[in-house]
């Protein structure tokens, strides 16, 4: 596999990453440097490791990493979202919408756990590169550092469009997470394309 082909790759596995972190510059309150760059350490370094376990895990596995991972990305997604729109929505009601009320969009356990969501086609991915003899730790590199960068971008991005919704930013943010797990588990179970077709 030719380099063009692995960046290429590594930009589709990366835009459910990027579409998050944009939701995360969204609420993030006050944005800072350090938010932007940890948002993207997590999803690029999860990017990373996540084809590298599917090409070690190999063809014995593969059938039972395709018949789940879809649904693990799917709840994770639908559980932070729901809890983000609940707790925007239950600040508003009682007039204390602050940053001392909301959960930190980065703390390590929310990050990891978004991280794994988007990270799981890059699991299957490595599955598929175990068949195809790719040479694993540069592709995971390219992966990794491409996500990084769209990550990296997708909070700074994420930041301007939170300042058009402002108080409803937090349950927009839910929302899209929402969707991107439906859209994960419509790809993989092949709703979205009898539906497009």
């Amino acid at each position: 596999m030719n380099t063009l082909a692995l960046i290429m790759i590594a930009v589709g596995l990366s835009m459910d990453a990027f579409a998050v972190s944009v939701t995360n510059g969204m609420i993030i309150k006050p944005l800072q440097l350090k938010h932007a760059l940890k948002t993207a350490f997590f999803f690029g370094g999860f990017q990373a490791l996540m084809p590298v376990i599917g090409w070690a895990a190999g063809i014995n596995f593969s059938e039972y990493i395709s018949g789940i991972d879809h649904w693990v990305a799917f709840i994770v997604l639908g559980i932070i979202g729901a809890k983000m729109i609940y707790e925007s929505v239950k600040a508003s009601s009682q007039g204390c919408e602050t940053a001392a009320t909301r959960e930190d969009p980065t703390n390590n356990r929310t990050l990891t756990m978004l991280a794994i969501a988007t990270s799981i086609d890059a699991l299957a991915v490595g599955v598929s590169f175990s068949f195809l003899n790719v040479a694993i730790f540069s592709a995971a590199m390219i992966i990794g550092c491409i996500t990084f960068c769209f990550s990296f971008v997708g909070v700074l991005f994420g930041e301007k469009c939170g300042q058009l919704f402002q108080k409803r930013a937090e349950v927009f943010g839910g929302v899209m997470l929402i969707l991107i797990g439906l859209k994960i588990l419509a790809e993989h179970t092949g709703v979205l394309a009898a539906w497009l077709g």
